[in-house]
C-alpha cells in the first residue's frame, strides 16, 4: 500500500522558517541534508503525524508562491488558545473574525509564513478528528 510522505515547499531561508513553524508545533527531524540539485533541505514533521513537511532552500533562486493555490493545514484541539499564544507573539491571524463559531460549531484561520505560504488552522472535531472530512461512505 502507497504512503504519503511529505509536502515540498520552497523557502528563501531555513533557519528562519524552521523557526517559525515551531510555533505551531513542528519539530525538525532532519536538517542541512543536500538535494542532488545542490537543493538545502530541512524536513519539519508534527509530533504524532506521519506527513512531513520539506523546506527546500536553493541560493539564488527565490520561492514563488502561487496565489490561493498552495496551503497546509494544522489542526488544534483548541483554535482559540492556539491563535490567542500566536497573537501574544505579534502574528497576524486572519480573517479578522476568525473567533467567530462556524455552523459547526468549529473554528478557523489562517496565517502566513515568512516566504507567503498560507497555513490554515483548524479547529478539532470532538475527538481529536479532523473537521470537515466526511466519512468514507459519504463521498460519492
Amino acid at each position: 500500500m502507497p504512503v504519503f510522505l511529505h509536502t515540498r515547499i520552497r523557502v528563501s531561508d531555513l533557519a528562519r522558517t524552521i523557526a517559525w513553524y515551531r510555533h505551531l508545533g513542528f519539530e525538525c527531524v532532519g536538517r542541512d541534508l543536500c538535494s542532488p540539485q545542490g537543493n538545502r533541505l530541512a524536513f519539519l514533521q508534527i509530533p504524532g503525524s506521519d506527513h512531513q513537511l520539506e523546506l527546500c532552500c536553493q541560493p539564488g533562486r527565490p520561492p514563488v508562491v502561487p496565489e490561493d493555490l498552495v496551503h497546509t493545514a494544522v489542526g488544534y484541539p483548541d483554535l482559540l488558545a492556539q491563535c490567542s499564544e500566536l497573537e501574544k507573539k505579534g502574528w497576524a491571524i486572519w480573517p479578522g473574525d476568525w473567533r467567530q463559531t462556524f455552523p459547526k460549531g468549529l473554528r478557523m484561520a489562517f496565517v502566513t509564513d515568512p516566504d507567503g505560504y498560507e497555513v490554515e488552522l483548524l479547529e478539532l472535531a470532538p475527538g481529536g478528528g479532523p473537521p470537515g472530512v466526511p466519512p468514507a461512505a459519504d463521498v460519492a
